[in-house]
């Protein structure tokens, strides 16, 4: 699709990636003997874009050093079983120390944390940016404006959770209908509500490609309900050092900020893109972003 940031027409699914395997070993250097064994598979979470653009950004990155990568789509709850179970190799989007923690907790003992490579990530609650209030203590006496309902994404996910357990009743909001089915159906509702110029309320997050698609602005938490600022980690199996060291070492090294994130989520979401196959926009940002790029495996 091809559009502009302010009239974009959200084309979200979540199924897997239809990706294109190598068949080559592992790259010269230090990679571990089952390195050209199997392929190093990473889990993404259904629905959040973030995870999606850094697993496909790494998918590429590795698959030029001669790895075979395949991404798993699942729910979280999902992803860190199979991690500690070996079923999956890592995933890009662990949130902490507040939206994942419960499954750190968990399956702790069978994770490894390599470490934060974004550290500006915030749990939301956003609102179109003319709406008439600007705090999450106004919302409640301003139901009506939002059609009494505040949109959310995924049931279980650490948002929905958060957004339950203390942001509804921290700040009165019982009255409003709190849907909950799926980050593309929320952010479908944001498109139909922008292109209709209503009042919307949703839960969010930055880092997220939609405050630079849509007209948004979070709602004041004064008090910090939603949480602080948190980290967005690479958690990997525990035996995954062992079999790709080169890889390990290179994903404990990742950084990147939200600016370099928010162009290749707009390279990969809001551009020319179709369905699921990201390929081509990621070969095309990662073209624009060479020297960046040969950086992450240097």
């Amino acid at each position: 699709m091809t559009v502009t940031k302010k009239n974009l027409t959200v084309g979200i699914a979540l199924a897997g990636v239809a990706a294109l395997a190598l068949t080559g070993c592992s790259a010269a250097g230090d990679a571990g003997e089952g390195s050209g064994d199997r392929p190093i598979t990473i889990a993404v979470f259904n629905g959040w874009d973030e995870g999606i653009a850094a697993s496909e950004l790494w998918k590429n990155v590795l698959e030029e050093q001669g790895y075979e990568v395949e991404l798993e789509y699942a729910d979280p709850a999902a992803v860190y079983t199979g991690i500690a179970n070996g079923d999956y190799d890592l995933t890009l989007d662990t949130w902490l120390p507040l939206t994942h923690a419960q499954y750190m907790e968990t399956y702790g003992d069978d994770l490894v944390d390599l470490g934060a490579w974004n550290d500006e990530a915030k749990l939301t609650i956003a609102v179109n940016e003319d709406a008439p209030i600007d705090s999450l203590t106004e919302l409640a006496d301003n139901a009506d404006v939002f059609g009494n309902r505040l949109v959310g994404i995924e049931a279980g996910s650490g948002l929905v959770t958060v957004t339950q357990d203390e942001v509804i009743p921290g700040y009165g909001l019982e009255g409003l209908d709190f849907v909950t089915s799926s980050t593309p159906a929320m952010l479908t509702e944001l498109q139909a509500a922008t292109d209709a110029g209503k009042d919307i309320a949703v839960t969010l997050w930055r880092p997220h490609w939609a405050y630079n698609a849509f007209p948004l602005k979070d709602l004041e938490d004064p008090d910090g309900l939603l949480g602080d600022a948190e980290g967005i980690h690479t958690v990997t199996s525990s035996n995954f050092k062992d079999d790709f060291p080169e890889v390990n070492d290179w994903l404990s090294s990742f950084k990147m900020d939200n600016d370099t994130l928010y162009s290749l989520e707009d390279a990969m979401f809001n551009s020319g893109g179709s369905g699921n196959d990201y390929a081509p926009a990621v070969a095309d940002w990662i073209a624009e972003n060479q020297a960046w790029v040969d950086a992450l495996t240097s």
